[in-house]
């Protein structure tokens, strides 16, 4: 995805399962691989919609009717097109409540952290009074850690060890959660990578949500559509 390969994509997915905790990702992939006209890619692309709304998370419906709109088979929403990082917006949007927050570029999608502002400004090398042009900024505000809270309970509810369990439940007690639950989780490799991809596609999917609900729509981002 990172370089717009949308021909690499189809060749991951054909004849193999799909991980169930990835499919936002891999929607993304498909849609890539649907604007380059990759044959196979509408099959793949209609097993995703299923897929997607057969586990019914936070932004499936949203990529599932986008994926539906790319494929003809149904109208397209009217959401205004934004090329913008879904990981790094999710980066922005939940977190540190004292840290998060920041804003996004509308003419190239580019997602400034509330930090990156702040030193813009204390610079010179922006002007206060422009940041609240809004047909060049989308502003975002911070929602918190919660969601991913949430993201770690469900996720320890799902592993089948009840001793495992335990030691996770006990290490998201309390402030710190985050980091003694990844550092209790490293015992375990394989469980540590499932985090991580599940963690990720349920960021991606709020993410996805939040625009969608601001009346925009991601569309692809390569390393060759970033701005320089």
């Amino acid at each position: 995805m990172a370089r717009g390969d949308g021909s690499a994509v189809v060749q991951l997915l054909i004849g193999k399962p799909w991980p169930d905790d990835a499919l936002q990702l891999i929607g993304d992939g498909l849609h890539i691989a649907l604007g380059q006209q990759i044959q196979e890619a509408s099959g793949l692309a209609g097993e995703c919609v299923a897929a997607l709304r057969a586990r019914n998370w936070e932004g499936d419906e949203e990529l599932a009717s986008s994926l539906e709109a790319s494929l003809g088979t149904a109208p397209t929403r009217l959401l205004g097109p934004l090329a913008v990082d879904l990981e790094e917006l999710a980066m922005v949007l939940e977190g540190d409540p004292v840290e998060c927050g920041g804003r996004i570029d509308l003419q190239t999608g580019e997602v400034w952290p509330k930090s990156v502002i702040e030193y813009a400004v204390e610079m010179g090398e922006e002007d206060e009074d422009e940041s609240d042009d809004r047909d060049r900024w989308l502003w975002v505000d911070c929602e918190g850690s919660r969601p991913g809270y949430r993201d770690m309970e469900w996720f320890i509810s799902d592993i089948d060890d009840p001793e495992i369990q335990d030691r996770l439940s006990i290490a998201i007690s309390g402030r710190g959660a985050f980091r003694r639950f990844k550092d209790t989780l490293s015992r375990w490799p394989d469980l540590m990578t499932r985090w991580f991809a599940f963690s990720e596609d349920r960021q991606r999917g709020r993410a996805r949500a939040w625009l969608a609900d601001e009346g925009y729509v991601p569309t692809p981002v390569s390393e060759q559509s970033r701005p320089a």
